[in-house]
């Protein structure tokens, strides 16, 4: 959590020098290659064929589709505004959970989850005014399917390993992302920034790989839906780095939904079981 809780920030340097497909496309390809070399090193199994489309939902969910959507919604809204959002995430994996991986949350937790995400969504319908709503939209998609692929993974890496889970993914998306990054590739790295070489760099390494050696374990290993619901703290860090890291301006409503927001998670987690 602490390390995706540096994503979005990242993501926000790293699109003011790269455009998002060909950011998306070459954190994808660098953390497949190492990947690939982790599974050579450690010589682990391959994936069966009943594991494929587990794996390939993951590849869509978590390695494609959340890290463009957010790359695309923050050229249009600030990276403070977008980590509110993530309020949504714990529910829309809770939701996957039951629908993948049969969990059976109690009535309550489904109360406490719904609140939170209520609080979330009052909160970017009032500021929609003020913020692209197209930033709004690209948001929303990704919380759909990040849930999906956080559940996906979660239920995979029971029997496959956590690290070796993410790092089939991103093999399997390597095909598709490498002659993206080529045909996405920027005309010259003349303009591009130190700042973005960094959040590159992080959310290549951190945020594609070593971020999911922790979480899908964790999910595994205490349950998707309970689990899933630490990510309500993400935006009190999220938030953090993004005030002091890019200066970005953190007012009291984006504090006080985050406050409401993870008292919501306590309780979700309490009733997770």
């Amino acid at each position: 959590m602490l390390i995706f809780s540096g994503s979005l920030p990242a993501t926000r340097v790293a699109v003011a020098d790269f455009a998002p497909l060909f950011l998306t496309s070459i954190r994808a390809t660098i953390a497949a290659i190492l990947g690939l070399a982790l599974l050579l090193v450690f010589r682990e199994k391959r994936p069966i064929r009943k594991d494929m489309l587990s794996l390939f939902i993951v590849a869509f969910g978590v390695v494609i589709g959340f890290p463009l959507l957010t790359a695309l919604a923050l050229e249009h809204i600030t990276a403070a505004y977008s980590i509110v959002f993530i309020g949504l995430l714990p529910l829309s994996t809770a939701i996957f959970a039951v629908l993948r991986a049969g969990e059976q949350p109690r009535a309550a937790f489904w109360l406490f989850s719904g609140l939170g995400s209520a609080l979330v969504a009052g909160f970017a319908l009032t500021y929609g005014v003020n913020t692209s709503m197209l930033g709004n939209g690209y948001m929303i998609a990704a919380i759909i399917v990040c849930g999906l692929g956080y559940a996906e993974g979660a239920k995979l890496s029971r029997t496959l390993g956590g690290w070796q889970t993410i790092s089939w993914a991103l093999i399997l998306s390597l095909p598709a992302m490498a002659p993206l990054a080529y045909y996405a590739l920027p005309e010259t790295f003349a303009g591009v920034g130190l700042a973005a070489w960094t959040g590159l760099i992080y959310v290549s390494v951190f945020s594609m790989l070593i971020g999911f050696v922790f979480w899908y374990r964790g999910l595994a290993q205490g349950g998707i839906a309970a689990v899933g619901q630490l990510q309500l703290l993400q935006p009190f860090f999220g938030l953090l780095l993004a005030a002091t890291l890019l200066g970005e301006a953190v007012d009291w409503a984006m504090v006080g939904v985050t406050v409401g927001v993870v008292m919501c998670v306590a309780g979700a987690k309490h009733f997770a079981r």
